[in-house]
């Protein structure tokens, strides 16, 4: 099963945090939210799962997000998913809908993640390259 926050995921406004000031619209994570094709991404990330078996997929925006984050932050894996619990900037990059505490995923699944795309490393690198 494959869930998906689509490209036009929600609004910075509803966006929900403990915070008393919104989100700044000029953050560099919200400005590359706007500029990153996510559907395109997600289209070719979907092409190497099945949606009719297995369990329910992370949403892909948030792997396709985390994959970036990754790689412009040059974090390794379990730094990458403690980045983004502490971060509601990039929470709301991954297309989260409220400020969480909770790991978006187990950083093991960038291991999957790689295979999917095909050439470990290299082939997630060769993926972000469309993103960046």
């Amino acid at each position: 099963m494959i869930k998906y926050t689509p490209q036009n995921q929600l609004s910075l406004e509803l966006f929900k945090h403990p915070f008393e000031s919104e989100l700044g619209v000029n953050n560099r994570w919200v400005v590359l939210a706007k500029l990153v094709p996510w559907n395109d991404l997600a289209n070719v990330y979907c092409s190497k799962l099945d949606a009719t078996s297995g369990r329910k997929s992370v949403d892909v925006r948030t792997v396709i997000a985390a994959l970036i984050v990754k790689h412009k932050l040059k974090l390794d894996d379990r730094g990458t998913v403690d980045m983004i619990a502490e971060n509601l900037y990039l929470q709301y990059f991954c297309g989260l809908k409220a400020f969480t505490t909770k790991p978006v995923f187990d950083a093991s699944l960038f291991v999957d993640i790689r295979k999917r795309m095909g050439g470990g490393y290299s082939g997630a690198t060769l993926f972000l390259k469309k993103a960046l």
